[in-house]
């Protein structure tokens, strides 16, 4: 066998060498990463939507932890001070009632018996503490009221852009 065909056997040998090396190294890296998402990171970062009643029943594994919880406004129990941007209400399910603190104005369509959910902790007073709230709405659309078309807006519109 000549040298050359000895360095080319070489060189062929490196790149499979190299080659595995370079899966496996990519699979550890994988392999890695999830097992950090799985047991490690990933559970941090969680945020699990609950009602009223289902919070309550977690007991004691609902305290101190982010959660999102969903309901209705319980009518009157709108507590709003605009001096302190504090709003205290109530959300429930149909079954069970939590108390919410919020800080910050409420969103515009906030009112009683609107669906909410509400981003935050429950503490050991049974009080949940929200940072984030959100108006559940529906996606019905409803014309406007009498003296407003806005398909002779459109129309007007249409023409405009024609000429």
């Amino acid at each position: 066998m000549s040298t050359l065909e000895q360095s080319a056997g070489a060189r062929t040998s490196r790149a499979r060498r190299n080659r595995k090396l370079g899966i496996v190294g990519g699979l550890a890296v994988i392999l890695g990463g999830f097992g950090y998402l799985l047991y490690g990171g990933i559970g941090q970062n969680l945020v699990y939507f609950l009602t009223p009643q289902e919070l309550l029943a977690k007991g004691t594994k609902a305290y101190d932890v982010p959660l999102r919880l969903g309901g209705q406004v319980v009518p009157g129990s709108v507590q709003w001070n605009a001096a302190s941007l504090d709003l205290r209400f109530k959300v429930t399910d149909g079954v069970q009632t939590i108390d919410v603190r919020s800080k910050g104005a409420p969103p515009q369509m906030f009112r009683d018996g609107i669906g909410v959910v509400v981003e935050g902790r429950y503490d050991h007073a049974g009080m949940f503490h929200s940072n984030n709230l959100m108006v559940k709405h529906s996606n019905e659309y409803r014309a406007p009221k009498d003296g407003h078309r806005p398909d002779q807006m459109y129309k007007s519109l249409v023409r405009e852009s024609k000429t």
